[in-house]
């Protein structure tokens, strides 16, 4: 009998949305000034850094030592953030739950801080489906580094052959693809649909 497939899912930006624009459109007198606010000051760089472990006051306390007329930008990062949460995707939480009724094992491989982790996993009941979840910064390593990856596959014991990496980010799905996994490049929930039907998991 086919062993089913191990279907590894990122969260942010496949089950759960994120817009700062929702706060940041608000804050800046032009679009100019926000993206160089974002290329220069709250970099994706600068955000990694917390992915991995670092705690959201001390990245606030460097970025307002270099950058301290920025300050109110800065700590809107961290102070606002919930409200730049969208919410789940309703339909790729669906999904979920057809997987689940379909005896799949689930898991989860997502990029995030601590700190927020810990208030979206007490929101969300979809967690729940998840037979092991691997958050960067408890283990100090991101994707897409290969390190984070072998990290799920050896805590539960997973066969990449048989794994299915879902990821919004095209470096995270590369890192997958590199070793061995079976990947779905997510750009919306009816396309993770399709693809999941052609894989013989829906």
């Amino acid at each position: 009998m086919k062993t089913k497939d191990k279907i590894i899912f990122d969260i942010g930006g496949v089950l759960i949305g994120w817009n700062p624009k929702i706060v940041y459109d608000h804050m800046f007198d032009s679009k100019d000034q926000q993206n160089w606010f974002f290329q220069n000051v709250c970099t994706p760089e600068w955000n990694r850094k917390q992915d991995a472990g670092r705690t959201h006051e001390e990245a606030t306390d460097e970025l307002l030592h270099k950058f301290p007329e920025w300050e109110r930008q800065i700590r809107a990062y961290y102070d606002r953030w919930p409200e730049m949460v969208t919410g789940e995707i309703s339909e790729s939480v669906d999904i979920l739950e057809n997987l689940k009724a379909k005896n799949h094992q689930l898991y989860a491989l997502t990029n995030w801080s601590a700190q927020s982790f810990a208030v979206i996993r007490e929101t969300y009941d979809f967690f729940n489906l998840f037979d092991g979840i691997v958050v960067s910064a408890h283990e100090r390593q991101t994707k897409p580094d290969e390190g984070i990856y072998f990290t799920l596959l050896s805590r539960y014991s997973l066969d990449p052959e048989s794994c299915i990496f879902i990821d919004d980010t095209k470096k995270n799905i590369d890192t997958a693809h590199k070793l061995s996994m079976k990947t779905i490049h997510f750009v919306s929930s009816e396309q993770m649909k399709t693809d999941l039907e052609n894989y013989g998991v829906l």
